[in-house]
């Protein structure tokens, strides 16, 4: 599976797609393989598509309320038992992409859109955060089964 994270140069958001690169029967999913973006498209607002992005968003939500384990990180540093502090990284846009693949084939996928919620503004997210989407990405598509 290739998984694309690209982080903002100048600000602290990072976007995520992800390509459906296997079918995905439990959705409806089957025929993912397009030969235009127009086709992707039909694929994008099906019932199963849409159950699909429910889906993620719950599973995204609880991974970022409680992401995978990352040594060093300061989140980690202190525990804080009243939920008051915001989360480290704020859901911003999750969404259905289209996909370009090899040779000319389309396929639908999953945007995802993160920001930094400790990082200042105007600035781009620390290498330790990045480190840390690309394991919350890891964990997303390992728990809705996107991986081979």
């Amino acid at each position: 599976m290739s998984i694309r994270i690209a982080p903002d140069e100048n600000q602290p958001y990072a976007s995520i797609e992800i390509p459906l690169e296997r079918p995905l029967p439990d959705y409806d999913l089957e025929q993912l393989e397009q030969p235009t973006p127009r086709d992707v498209d039909v694929v994008l607002v099906s019932q199963g598509f849409r159950d699909l992005i429910d889906d993620a968003r719950g599973v995204l939500m609880e991974i970022l309320a409680h992401p995978p384990h990352q040594a060093n990180s300061p989140e980690h540093a202190s525990l804080d038992f009243t939920h008051s502090a915001p989360l480290p990284l704020d859901l911003v846009q999750l969404t259905g992409a289209i996909c370009p693949g090899d040779d000319e084939v389309y396929r639908p996928g999953i945007w995802i859109v993160l920001r930094d919620t400790h990082a200042p503004s105007g600035r781009a997210m620390s290498a330790g955060t990045q480190s840390r989407i690309a394991k919350i990405a890891a964990e997303f598509a390992k728990r809705l089964n996107l991986n081979d």
